[in-house]
């Protein structure tokens, strides 16, 4: 079969096939009596044996030694290849992602993509002033892209860059709020804390309603952050968590003031005051933390508040009693 022939059968262009000559790939096994290159079967089947291995991305050294060497084994080698595309593929979504990134800035010109490159690669430096000086510049003339914010501050472990990258954020609007609610589900804890802290930090009824998800949670960490959020904001059911947490001394200064806050509503006053109280009855309760209950029903308004440090000022306890004594004080 003549070269022009075995082109149009197996689809590789007759200057391919010359070339797979000059390499010592594939040798025409015969001329015809005017020179033309003459292919046998058994070169056509090597033909497609060299298209089947390129397929797999080796390299034309690499088929020449698959198909030659008596010795090769294909073990080692398709390993390196599912390396290498594996590397091939993570830089390309990178690029995918950066490019898109770009897309999303809706740059109005050249000077408007180099700067968000430059924001991107700011956000991905290994120097945590870098990290937040791209964090505090977003939005001044072109925005960073909600999404690089977002996984941002989902990777961030330095608090004061953090808290920038939050504050960037909730400039942003709600944009993010769908990323940071999906990252509620990740499996790595850190993140999870890090998706509740940024949530708190946005508005909205929506918002609100993911946090109550996160306070329902097994996550402790991430109920105590939710519950942070939600008594600030007047949701009468993250009192237990904030109980708890004053029980625990984990922000119980925080906690504390958040049930203030709820506690504006006499009638939900009156159940904190309650549930501090029952705290404050168990026998498992240590000294320090009913130290702590006391000292959280000063922020409680209400006539079961101050009956409650009445009772606790003659408390066994002489720390509780004389904080209970000053309290009513300060109430009074």
């Amino acid at each position: 079969m003549l070269i022009g022939e075995v082109a149009r059968r197996s689809g590789v262009s007759a200057r391919m096939l010359r070339h797979y000559e000059s390499l010592g790939l594939v040798r025409p096994s015969g001329r015809t009596g005017s020179g033309y290159r003459e292919y046998s079967g058994q070169d056509i089947r090597r033909i497609f044996h060299i298209e089947s291995l390129r397929s797999l991305g080796l390299s034309l050294r690499e088929i020449g030694r698959a198909l030659d060497d008596p010795g090769f084994t294909p073990s080692e080698l398709v390993g390196d290849l599912i390396h290498r595309t594996r590397e091939r593929v993570a830089a390309e979504t990178e690029l995918l992602t950066r490019l898109s990134r770009i897309d999303a800035a809706d740059p109005a010109g050249w000077e408007d993509v180099l700067q968000v490159v430059a924001l991107l690669q700011a956000l991905g430096s290994k120097s945590p002033g870098a990290r937040q000086r791209a964090a505090l510049s977003s939005g001044e003339e072109v925005p960073v892209p909600v999404e690089a914010l977002v996984e941002a501050v989902l990777s961030e472990p330095d608090p004061i860059v953090a808290g920038a990258l939050r504050w960037a954020l909730a400039r942003s609007g709600d944009r993010g709020l769908a990323l940071l609610a999906e990252a509620l589900g990740s499996p790595a804890a850190a993140v999870r804390e890090r998706a509740v802290r940024s949530l708190a930090e946005l508005p909205g009824d929506e918002v609100t309603g993911h946090l109550r998800h996160a306070l329902a949670g097994p996550d402790a960490a991430v109920r105590r952050c939710a519950a942070l959020a939600l008594g600030t904001r007047g949701v009468a059911e993250a009192a237990p968590e904030l109980v708890d947490m004053i029980v625990e001394g984990r922000n119980d200064t925080d906690a504390a003031d958040a049930l203030s806050v709820l506690a504006a509503d006499p009638a939900t006053a009156d159940r904190i005051a309650d549930r501090l109280v029952g705290r404050l009855a168990r026998a498992s309760t240590g000294a320090p933390a009913r130290g702590r209950l006391t000292q959280a029903l000063a922020g409680i308004p209400g006539t079961r508040a101050s009956h409650a440090l009445e009772e606790l000022s003659r408390d066994e306890d002489r720390a509780v009693a004389l904080t209970a004594v000053y309290l009513r004080r300060l109430r009074a």
